[in-house]
């Protein structure tokens, strides 16, 4: 006589605390247009502030001097060895800034929905307060100081978001500090890093750390329009709670049924 035990197949868990599910598509796309058109609104309304904004200059000179940083002529006269190298580098900072954020936000909204307002909500931190830094401290680009001996890499090589500062309509170039270049480019990096697992995500950290060369060396900011930046960013990101990870749903067996005995043929003949 023998005994076979017969088993059941795993079957899922029940499933545990569901991340927060994606809000309205129409109303985020609403919201984000909606933070975008105050942005550039806000930048508008700091612009006329020239005298003020080239002594501010002038005093974020001084003291990044006085503070022994690294003049940010080192980093552009690399750029300038060669016409194909400065070009790379006004075209990131022409192209990848805008749509490098946007990509980000829509692919949290796609693949990672339970994060997406915690990352939407730290840009919008971050961007609402350098605007009001751009309202309350107007600054020129170091480009347009004389004493750095820096020149316009965009007007001379190209291509050039910019037009002569005074006649420009659709920016406003005297608000330099903070970078929100490099602010949208760290939160992108430091978010993805948070929200994926791959050995390999701690790359992204290249993003911002191009955005800052590139910001540099094209004289468009300062050092301290970046570290102005990042610290904005880490306020905002202390004062935004990020959701808390909610881990994958894993297989539990089912109870054991009772054993059941099979008698064989011809058992006790």
């Amino acid at each position: 006589m023998r005994t076979d035990e017969e088993f059941e197949e795993p079957e899922p868990a029940p499933p545990g605390p569901r991340t927060r599910d994606r809000p309205p598509l129409v109303r985020e796309l609403l919201l984000v247009a909606g933070l975008f058109l105050v942005y550039k609104l806000g930048r508008q309304l700091a612009a006329g502030h020239t005298a003020e904004a080239y002594r501010n200059s002038r005093v974020v000179w001084d003291l990044e001097r006085a503070l022994h940083l690294p003049g940010e002529g080192v980093v552009q006269s690399s750029l300038l060895h060669g016409d194909t190298l400065v070009q790379l580098a006004n075209t990131y900072y022409a192209a990848v800034h805008f749509p490098a954020t946007a990509a980000f936000l829509v692919w949290l909204y796609l693949r990672r929905p339970g994060h997406y307002i915690w990352a939407r909500r730290a840009l919008a931190a971050v961007t609402a307060a350098a605007l009001v830094l751009h309202l309350t401290y107007p600054l020129a680009p170091p480009r347009l100081l004389p004493v750095t001996g820096l020149v316009d890499t965009a007007r001379l090589y190209g291509p050039s978001v910019y037009g002569p500062p005074d006649a420009d309509q659709l920016s406003n170039q005297f608000a330099a500090m903070p970078s929100l270049h490099f602010g949208w480019a760290l939160m992108v990096a430091l978010g993805l890093i948070a929200v994926t697992r791959s050995v390999w995500r701690w790359l992204w950290l290249l993003h911002p750390l191009v955005t800052l060369l590139v910001i540099v060396g094209t004289a468009n900011h300062f050092w301290l329009d970046a570290i102005a930046a990042a610290a904005l960013l880490g306020l905002a990101l202390a004062a935004v709670r990020r959701p808390r990870h909610v881990p994958a749903p894993t297989a539990v067996p089912r109870p054991r049924r009772p054993a059941r005995r099979r008698t064989l043929v011809g058992a006790g003949r």
